[in-house]
């Protein structure tokens, strides 16, 4: 069942989260970028620290950005990527004295038998941008005048982003560095469009996600025993991904990141859920936070969380910062 190739959109002030895309879109001819490519994205760490120089050295716990099969992200998207220089010049939102908090706002319901945890995502955003998070009331939909349409594939209601997003500039805390509309039910973002993960308005400060699809369930499919975990990891990966395109972050295409690109949902499970020294480089950047501190409290809670492989991960990664474990270079 193909869907419609996703637009090449005029408004830069906005960006979707992709559709599930198939064949039928363009083949775009994509180079993964060599060693002293993804170094030169990087920039010269010179002048930083001890600590963040090692922080920010691959060695050898990043995998390059891998070659795109057909229907993924980078086979039909042409995306050139965006180096730690280029980042800083495009002059990004940062947190500053008035506006440091992350909110939070569902959007209808949110079962607990069908959704992820709002503590845990509020927990999740908390670990990954140092900044104070808070969840707010939740948000009716019915009798807010937001369009809705019944889906021709799926059979089931969807909601249209534009309208809710509208909404939610009218809710924008004064405190607010952004204000991130979660929801269980399936969203569209223009009648053309199948359906979308998501919405934001990077300037606006707002963005509406979707975690209906990260269910099984919503595919008719059963639920396994580790679904919850499933559901949480899914949904944390899209907040955070999402997120850091508030903070000014592009796509990367430098190494296997969380801020890669997905056109699908294998593809997206297939995304680590941590940031390459690139992208890290660049949230530091505008976050300001110790990275020794901020590594441990993504350990934390992805111990809590139950991934274990992220954890792993993490304490590996602490090590080498930590110079107690060499490592040599890929």
């Amino acid at each position: 069942m193909a869907q419609r190739c996703r637009k090449e959109l005029k408004r830069p002030l906005w960006i979707a989260v992709a559709m599930w895309v198939f064949a039928v879109c363009s083949a775009v001819d994509f180079t993964p970028p060599n060693a002293a490519e993804r170094l030169r994205a990087i920039g010269s760490t010179a002048a930083l620290s001890p600590t963040m120089r090692r922080a920010l050295d691959p060695g050898r716990d990043f995998e390059p950005v891998p070659s795109p099969r057909p229907g993924d992200w980078l086979a039909v998207h042409r995306e050139s990527g965006q180096t730690f220089e280029q980042f800083v010049a495009s002059r990004p939102n940062r947190p500053d004295a008035q506006r440091r908090k992350i909110y939070l706002v569902p959007f209808a319901e949110f079962p607990k038998d069908r959704s992820p945890s709002l503590e845990a995502l509020k927990e999740c955003a908390a670990a990954c941008f140092a900044l104070n998070v808070e969840i707010l009331p939740p948000l009716p939909i019915e009798g807010s005048g937001i369009t809705t349409r019944v889906n021709r594939f799926t059979r089931k209601r969807q909601w249209l982003t534009g309208d809710i997003l509208a909404l939610l500039q009218t809710k924008l805390p004064a405190d607010a560095f952004c204000l991130l509309g979660i929801t269980m039910e399936d969203l569209y973002p223009e009648p053309s469009w199948n359906f979308v993960f998501g919405q934001a308005l990077l300037h606006g400060r707002v963005g509406i996600y979707s975690f209906a699809r990260y269910d099984p369930a919503f595919y008719g499919e059963p639920r396994g025993p580790d679904y919850r975990t499933l559901l949480l990891r899914r949904s944390c990966k899209v907040l955070v991904h999402e997120t850091a395109h508030m903070f000014g972050l592009q796509h990367c295409v430098f190494f296997h990141c969380l801020e890669n690109g997905s056109n699908h949902l294998p593809e997206s499970d297939a995304r680590p859920l941590r940031f390459c020294p690139v992208c890290l480089r660049k949230l530091q950047f505008s976050a300001g936070f110790d990275v020794a501190d901020w590594y441990r409290r993504l350990l934390r809670f992805h111990q809590q969380a139950g991934f274990d492989d992220e954890a792993q991960w993490i304490e590996k990664r602490l090590r080498w910062i930590a110079g107690d474990e060499p490592q040599r270079h890929r």
